[in-house]
């Protein structure tokens, strides 16, 4: 048993989502979206910091990290347990945070998302983006989509992770799961090699950069259903931000080709649900006729006229989802107005 064991053991007690391991202070974790310290801990010195990180990682990766100090990969705790680690410098030493993965994928129905998703997966090409910030669960809802694909249908299907997350069994569909870092170089390297794969469904963990971002849509056009995510919080944000990743003189090249490829977008935010826990909320558009247009015209104000127009067809506004649960005394005042686009919509009322 690694040292470390005993402090997942304690951070899966009681619920939480993320450890926080900072040199020169005691173990925090993320529970119901709050930081608080883990209990009976004292600060860890370096010599305890580097006695947790440096057992659980392989040999090489350790020199990497001290060369880099930057490092992701997944550990496997036990066949109950496993996370996705990221070691990382900072001001004062050393520090890492553990993100709980699931080791059971859950279906969309377990996580109550919208049930259009299930549309989006059963797709045969396009790309379709599940976008958000960093831990509002984009990574639970595509494994939920990969595993409906695996449930239903015999494809194969290219995972490139960076760690790999969710391992997938092989049911109807057949996997292939890339780390990048330990199987390729990046995730532009695994696109690359990817045509040539004979693959039916690409998954890409990022679309960080102008080479990724610009090898999935070439993907999509080729007829592959591609799936990625991006860290942003709406459809209008999502289309803005692929398209001023590429340079100005092949703005308009990429527009096309978003037109023709796009088949979803699913922004997501995780909120602080009343009474504990938290509640997954799903901006979602539609890719159609009206779209395509949109998009190839750079008419990106009329995306809300769009998704309010699609309503019979799954499509929904992020505020809108926040109204609703608002009515349904599911979130706080607070946390709607926090959480919404259009804030003048959720101030509170004087009395």
């Amino acid at each position: 048993m690694a040292k470390i064991d005993r402090l997942f053991d304690k951070m899966l007690a009681c619920g939480a989502s993320d450890l926080h391991l900072l040199q020169g202070q005691p173990p925090k974790v993320r529970e119901h979206g709050s930081m608080v310290c883990l209990e009976g801990e004292p600060p860890i010195d370096e010599m305890a910091m580097v006695g947790y990180l440096k057992e659980i990682c392989e040999p090489e990766r350790w020199v990497e990290f001290l060369d880099s100090k930057d490092l992701d990969f997944a550990y496997e705790k036990d066949e109950k347990a496993r996370f996705r680690a990221n070691y990382y410098g900072h001001l004062h030493g050393i520090a890492a945070v553990f993100r709980v993965i699931p080791t059971k994928i859950l279906t969309l129905e377990d996580l109550h998302l919208p049930p259009v998703l299930k549309e989006l997966a059963s797709l045969r090409s396009g790309l379709v983006l599940v976008t958000g910030p960093t831990g509002s669960g984009k990574s639970t809802t595509l494994a939920a989509m990969i595993d409906y694909i695996n449930s239903h249908y015999a494809r194969y299907i290219l995972t490139i992770e960076e760690p790999i997350e969710f391992v997938h069994p092989n049911r109807k569909s057949t996997f292939c799961q890339r780390e990048v870092g330990c199987d390729v170089p990046s995730f532009g390297a695994g696109l690359h090699t990817a045509c040539r794969q004979d693959c039916d469904v690409i998954l890409v963990g990022e679309m960080r950069d102008y080479e990724t971002i610009s090898l999935a849509l070439s993907a999509a056009a080729m007829g592959t259903l591609v799936f990625g995510t991006l860290h942003t919080n709406s459809a209008v944000k999502t289309i803005d931000r692929i398209i001023d990743v590429f340079p100005s003189d092949q703005q308009g090249a990429a527009r096309t080709m978003l037109a023709d490829t796009l088949r979803g977008i699913v922004a997501q935010l995780l909120l602080k649900k009343e009474g504990g826990g938290r509640i997954a909320a799903n901006e979602i558009l539609l890719g159609g006729t009206g779209l395509s247009a949109s998009i190839r015209e750079n008419n990106i104000s009329n995306i809300r006229n769009i998704i309010q127009g699609g309503k019979s067809q799954g499509m929904q506004l992020m505020d809108d989802v926040l109204a609703d649960y608002r009515s349904r005394e599911l979130i706080s005042a607070e946390e709607a107005y926090l959480k919404a686009q259009d804030k003048n919509r959720f101030v509170p009322k004087e009395s």
